[in-house]
């Protein structure tokens, strides 16, 4: 698909032991009505032409003859579609009888997978009919005369995706400890499908899913299990057809036991090659000079359709379950200040000084600044809250920020900045009628050089209240509120902020929480620019740099997910539709990718503060950037975008 995305499903037909031509003409039934989905990738499970438990009947030349003429026909099924499928068979080889996986593509039997651990404890007796599965190079005879290459070493390639690497492992083999499963992730393999007949214990179904996760994320790569189903025999087992798609440890869909239905979900290939280049620990085999060769299929079946299964997220940073979020915001609000109390603790700070504006970044710092006092049993009072008035700031956010200083408990001190300001005007010959980026720099910069004079003055430290958004845009005064001892938000996108601000005033409760209210309710705004006529804030942030919500889902989306302008335009096609229309995001996505470039040199010095995510601007972790890197490249595919193409 489209963008480096793969569909796939995992499917357990309805079938009848031991009567491979009933069970070929439903697997065939699914094929075709996958064919009109447009999965590209559909996996049946194991021994889905005869069934898993056929017992001895396995050991039985008719049984094995029919699922091999069973399998030719399913093949056929697949001729003129773009469709790799996996179904499971057994197979009569040198003597032997092996637990198999066909890789079928445009009529043909690509190749075949032996199953390699073969369990023999409990309900479970395979070690009686099937030999264990090799890795060398041999060849099975079709019952059409065809030759099928089989080895467990398989890899499967897409035609026109050279990176769309598909592999096989059968039931057992994802748990032990040697899965085959992570050698084929080295030799290149980012999708790996499991044909498996997991019959349903209590407690199993849980056991699987962390399997799963911890394989799929450990490998770096996609998971698609597909379990067998109700119809398999029940003199001692039963199954559920528990069949789960995961993509790096991420459960993306799931069928729910015992209800027949079809597992679906669409892969983003191009992230899991992106984060494999990312992550220098995944080695591949030729880093570890692994021995032994594998087969090698090249297959058509990644075509150029849209996707339209795949959910996205418009606040990926921010959880959609309220119990999920409210959690997130614990943590966070946790980390933040136990970080901020280590830094306290170890520079041996008497206060803590923060510059209180009555925003949401000074609030949520002076919260968590709080918070750390509590952890070190340090007066709440030594935390020296200023709330420094100028040109812009309107009667709402200074009313607000010392209300909330002292509902926290903390000590107040208002400087009024605007005469001081108004000298510095003169000093340097600026008119203070012009209302450009010195007027306003100007007030941010003698902001920071008082909070950092009282921090010096009173042994203490200064808190920065500067957010992950801001750094990503550039949104701040270098060497003003850019600045500071240490930075408590640094790592918290503005969208995010919002929820932490909340999170903590249901905790708090009473009067801090009325307060919190009103200032989440307050527009945001730098406050540099005089306010209207009716003294409300005049100066609106999100209309000069684009909706915060917009920047982080770029943000997220370039960074953590490493995508292009035209996947990242896409993708917010689909999460922001019916709210913005495609020039609107196409406007702020070019913003983006402009301010992002241009204002690195601001990123390449801020302070230390704590990373709470998985994305982060820091030059000493996640992001080291030069600050005269060209975007024009980056410009360049973002601007030609069709704001009216899907």
């Amino acid at each position: 698909m489209k963008y480096g995305f793969l569909r796939a499903a995992a499917a357990s037909p309805a079938l009848k032991v031991a009567d491979p031509v009933y069970n070929a003409a439903r697997i065939i039934e699914v094929i075709e009505a996958q064919a009109q989905k447009g999965t590209e990738l559909l996996v049946f499970p194991e021994l889905s032409l005869s069934g898993y438990t056929c017992g001895d009947l396995f050991l039985e030349k008719t049984l094995t003859d029919g699922c091999m003429k069973a399998l030719l026909q399913v093949a056929e099924a697949t001729k003129d579609k773009k469709m790799l499928v996996f179904v499971g068979l057994p197979v009569v080889f040198a003597g032997k009888l092996y637990n198999c996986a066909a890789g079928i593509s445009d009529g043909k039997v690509l190749g075949l997978v032996p199953k390699v651990h073969l369990p023999n404890y409990n309900e479970f007796y395979e070690e009686r009919h099937f030999a264990r599965g090799f890795e060398e190079e041999a060849y099975v005879r079709l019952p059409d005369g065809a030759i099928a290459p089989m080895s467990v070493n398989f890899l499967f390639s897409a035609q026109h995706f050279e990176e769309l690497i598909v592999a096989c492992e059968l039931c057992e083999d994802v748990w032990v400890a040697d899965a085959p499963s992570t050698r084929h992730a080295q030799a290149g393999a980012v999708v790996i499908v499991n044909l498996s007949a997991s019959n349903e214990i209590i407690g199993k179904r849980e056991y699987r899913k962390a399997l799963l996760a911890a394989q799929s994320g450990r490998n770096v790569c996609a998971y698609v299990y597909a379990d067998a189903g109700m119809d398999e025999s029940t003199s001692d087992m039963v199954f559920a057809g528990n069949s789960m798609i995961y993509e790096n440890g991420t459960l993306l869909a799931e069928s729910a036991p015992f209800s027949g239905e079809v597992c679906e979900a669409e892969l983003d290939i191009d992230f899991l090659l992106a984060e494999r280049r990312r992550l220098n620990t995944f080695t591949t085999r030729c880093e570890r000079g692994m021995e032994g060769s594998y087969f090698a299929s090249e297959v058509d079946f990644w075509t150029d359709a849209l996707p339209s299964l795949r959910a996205v997220s418009p606040t990926p940073f921010v959880p959609e379950e309220e119990d999920e979020r409210n959690g997130r915001a614990a943590l966070i609000l946790n980390m933040q200040a136990h970080a901020l109390a280590k830094r306290l603790a170890h520079t041996g700070a008497k206060t803590a000084v923060i510059g209180i504006s009555g925003g949401l970044d000074s609030t949520l710092a002076l919260l968590v600044t709080a918070r750390a006092f509590d952890l070190l049993k340090k007066e709440r009072s030594d935390i020296l809250g200023y709330t420094m008035p100028g040109f812009g700031t309107t009667g709402r956010t200074k009313g607000n920020s010392l209300s909330l200083m002292k509902a926290m408990g903390v000590t107040s001190r208002t400087v009024r900045i605007t005469d001081t300001v108004l000298r510095h005007f003169k000093d340097i010959g600026h008119d203070p009628a012009v209302m450009d980026v010195a007027y306003e720099n100007a007030q941010a910069r003698y902001r920071t050089m008082i909070l950092m004079d009282a921090a010096n003055e009173t042994g203490g430290l200064v808190v920065g209240t500067g957010d992950l958004s801001e750094l990503a845009l550039g949104w701040c005064t270098y060497n003003g509120d850019h600045m500071s001892m240490y930075a408590v938000n640094c790592g918290v996108p503005k969208t995010l902020v919002k929820h932490l601000v909340r999170a903590e005033g249901a905790r708090l409760g009473g009067r801090v929480q009325k307060i919190l209210e009103d200032i989440l309710a307050t527009e945001i705004s730098p406050e540099l620019l005089p306010p209207d006529a009716a003294g409300n804030i005049a100066q609106k942030t999100e209309d000069i740099i684009g909706p915060y919500e917009l920047h982080d889902f770029y943000l997220y989306h370039v960074l953590r997910r490493g995508d292009g302008p035209a996947k990242t335009y896409f993708l917010a096609r689909r999460a922001f539709d019916g709210k913005y229309d495609g020039q609107t995001l196409k406007k702020w996505l070019v913003n983006f990718y402009r301010r992002f470039f241009s204002q690195q040199f601001k990123r390449n010095c801020i302070p230390d503060g704590v990373k709470v995510g998985s994305v982060s601007l820091s030059p000493r972790a996640d992001w080291r950037m030069p600050s005269d890197a060209s975007a024009a490249l980056w410009l360049e595919e973002a601007q030609q975008l069709d704001a009216q193409d899907e």
